[in-house]
């Protein structure tokens, strides 16, 4: 039984598993900063990152990520230490990211979205010792909600540090770095050495957080490896070359961003365009200047750009692969994005958090793969569908889909129970997420034994709202559930029975209360149906199913 969050390789595979993916090439020796510079020393002018602002050529990622992560060092994060980044989809990003690995500390992205009392969680649960976040976005300022944190946590969170900060970064009542003033001038071999040794692409590398059935998100501990290997068998899928030119509208602080916009390029030698917010008609600009040729997103991008194309004015020929994932891909949308892509083809991913990619449908599988399923395991994994006790089950029943590989995670940070939960007696890992498998491997996710709604591609933590909304008092019971929706793939709705003697709340009170205690905006309700019982079992469990049926009866009338 484990006693602790596992914190190397050897606390989760055995020495042959470990073995096994070095000789096969799954796993490599090189680190995420050997990475950039074998690539800088291939392509030392060509631009890896950029956004509409700023930019970085493999040469300059090289440089910079060694002179930043020498400021960090003098600014006294060490190896080992965990640092929250949350920045919108900015090139800064891929910097600091490459320079807390090359100084040996932990990667713990935040999406732009969360503020709050969610972003103080992470912040306390990792041990985070400092943030380099972004001064404000659309009229909310990180830095005051930083330095409130801060006032939380004062002798956990010592540091703060503000990309495109400059004199405002100095705004916090502790004071704050501007990012650009910690890239250290001078020799570079000397800063190598007072950095000190690179990490090990087998260290603790990042900790991306996911919401799943509790109301507390659980972190996801990986290496750099873990990432690598997902990123390569992507690569290999879809064919990629160094002239590829990725597109990544998705959060790059989500693991999606991560793996995709970042080591997807990274390890290719090829270019990565971020768009900082997303807007379709811009989006589809952004792919016809810049050339963009792959995206891999939430199945939502790609229909909200369908929504806006005018096949006489815009020109999507230089994509040759939009890859969905986070819901089944309708086949309308398949066969109406093949025109608007002009024969660029659209490939169905299915993966999670804890080890990023499981099963995926690549370049050579017939177009109907991506409408009938989800796709299969890929080179170097295993992926099958077990019942409660773990056992597979037969062929096209539905089960719980699990996986087993080399881009699994350590374990859940600081959350041994839950960890050991997740694995099957011969090691699988389970999703969570239902779903059945054909005799040719390939699996079809039909439901999720975990209580999440899948929002645009964004995990909402049914309980988590169930929690909050139970403190409201006019709410006596309540349910969230998802409901179907056309753009984004479900909504969340609220089932709610009043509390005794108190008026029922509306809609707009729910949110309301919801906003004041933090919650994200793309996770509050968009439906409330306010009701006298909830369905039961004989045992007094609410039978969500019945209430999702109903919802989407509901829409169809």
């Amino acid at each position: 039984m484990t006693t602790q969050s596992p914190a190397t390789v050897s606390d989760r595979y055995t020495e042959q598993q470990v073995k096994d993916f070095y000789d096969a090439g799954y796993w490599r020796h090189e680190s995420f900063y050997q990475d950039v510079v074998a690539q800088a020393a291939e392509y030392p002018d060509k631009v890896f990152i950029f956004d509409s602002t700023a930019s970085f050529t493999y040469g300059q990622l090289r440089d910079d990520a060694l002179r930043l992560a020498a400021g960090l060092r003098r600014l006294g994060i060490e190896r080992g230490d965990r640092v929250v980044v949350q920045l919108p989809n900015w090139a800064e990003f891929g910097l600091a990211a490459v320079a807390l690995s090359r100084l040996g500390a932990v990667v713990v992205p935040v999406m732009p979205i969360y503020r709050g009392a969610e972003v103080s969680y992470v912040v306390e649960h990792s041990g985070a010792v400092a943030a380099i976040t972004c001064e404000s976005v659309k009229g909310f300022s990180y830095v005051d909600m930083y330095a409130a944190i801060q006032g939380e946590h004062p002798e956990q969170l010592r540091h703060l540090v503000v990309a495109r900060g400059g004199a405002a970064a100095q705004a916090t009542p502790g004071g704050a770095t501007d990012l650009a003033s910690l890239l250290v001038a001078g020799d570079l071999t000397e800063l190598a050495g007072e950095v000190g040794p690179d990490s090990s692409p087998d260290d603790p590398f990042l900790i991306v957080y996911t919401s799943g059935t509790t109301a507390k998100p659980k972190g996801c501990f990986h290496t750099y490896n873990a990432i690598r290997a997902s990123s390569a068998a992507i690569a290999t899928s879809l064919d990629y070359t160094a002239e590829d030119v990725q597109f990544g509208p998705s959060p790059i602080t989500h693991s999606t961003g991560l793996v995709t916009s970042v080591v997807l390029p990274l390890i290719t030698g090829a270019s990565s365009h971020l768009m900082e917010a997303w807007e379709p008609t811009e989006g589809i600009e952004r792919i016809q200047k810049h050339g963009c040729t792959v995206a891999v997103t939430a199945t939502a991008f790609l229909q909200m750009m369908m929504g806006v194309h005018d096949p006489a004015v815009h020109d999507l020929s230089s994509m040759r692969y939009w890859v969905c994932a986070g819901a089944p891909i309708p086949g309308s949308v398949v066969e109406r994005a093949g025109q608007m892509l002009r024969g660029g083809r659209v490939l169905s991913l299915y993966g999670r958090s804890e080890n990023f990619l499981t099963t995926m449908c690549t370049a050579t599988d017939p177009a109907e793969r991506s409408v009938t399923s989800d796709g299969r395991a890929l080179a170097g994994a295993s992926v099958k569908v077990v019942d409660a006790l773990g056992e597979e089950v037969p062929g096209g029943t539905e089960g719980d889909i699990a996986y087993k590989g080399p881009s699994h995670m350590l374990g859940y940070y600081r959350n041994p129970a839950e960890t050991d939960a997740l694995f099957t007696p011969d090691g699988y890992s389970r999703s969570g997420d239902l779903g059945f498998m054909d005799d040719d491997g390939y699996v079809r996710v039909t439901g999720r034994t975990k209580d999440i709604i899948i929002r645009g591609g964004l995990n909402v933590s049914a309980r988590e709202l169930e929690d909050l909304l139970l403190d409201h008092p006019a709410v006596g019971n309540v349910v969230a559930v998802g409901m179907p929706d056309e753009r984004l793939g479900e909504k969340v709705c609220v089932y709610v029975i009043p509390a005794a003697e108190q008026e029922a709340p509306t809609l707009t009170e729910i949110v309301d209360f919801l906003r004041q205690r933090h919650v994200a905006t793309p996770k509050l309700p968009e439906r409330l149906e306010v009701v006298d019982s909830l369905p039961m079992t004989a045992t007094g469990k609410i039978q969500k199913h019945l209430l999702r049926d109903e919802i989407a009866a509901k829409l169809r009338a």
